[in-house]
């Protein structure tokens, strides 16, 4: 019985810890992550079917699937983009350590 509480107590430990290590997205982070969906914003001409969907695409990376009145978010080539021309002190108070800032991809 000893045995079973160890491997549970293990699993759990193990649970928290994965959960730990991915950090959560401080509100400073949330709102750089909307303005640059405010800035991307997507029309359509036409309203949309009942029964239609509409995935939206920027160049090849999905954004998500259009609704009205719901802003998409940004493609990760499109908030790093963001991020080099938004205000520095934002974006050193989003990313302290730019630890966890995204780059941009580097070309092959």
């Amino acid at each position: 019985m000893k045995k079973f509480h160890l491997i549970a107590l293990a699993a759990l430990l193990g649970t928290s810890l994965a959960h730990a290590a991915k950090p959560a997205e401080n509100r400073e982070v949330q709102a750089l992550r909307a303005e640059c969906a405010a800035q991307h914003a997507v029309n359509f001409d036409t309203a949309r079917d009942d029964n239609e969907y509409r995935f939206v695409y920027a160049k090849g990376q999905l954004r998500g699937e259009y609704t009205e009145g719901k802003a998409l978010k940004c493609t990760e080539a499109q908030y790093v983009a963001y991020l080099d021309n938004a205000d520095p002190a934002r974006v050193m108070s989003a990313y302290p350590t730019a630890a966890g800032r995204p780059k941009a991809q580097k070309s092959k």
